[in-house]
């Protein structure tokens, strides 16, 4: 199966590594050029946080 794009409203799943956000999973907001939006929502605090498509994976 080929991978399907990150659009908007996509959930995706961090994959850097170097990222405090590694292994979280969240919602594409926007996507802007080579960047994306992605909100973290957990319990009482949400997290609107811009990182690199690639490293982004399907959900």
């Amino acid at each position: 199966m080929a991978d399907l794009p990150i659009l908007p409203g996509s959930t995706v799943v961090v994959n850097d590594a170097r990222s405090i956000y590694n292994g979280y999973r969240g919602f594409v907001q926007r996507i802007s050029g080579s960047r994306a939006a992605v909100l973290f929502e957990g319990g009482n605090w949400d997290k609107l946080v811009t990182m690199p498509l690639t490293a982004l994976a399907q959900a």
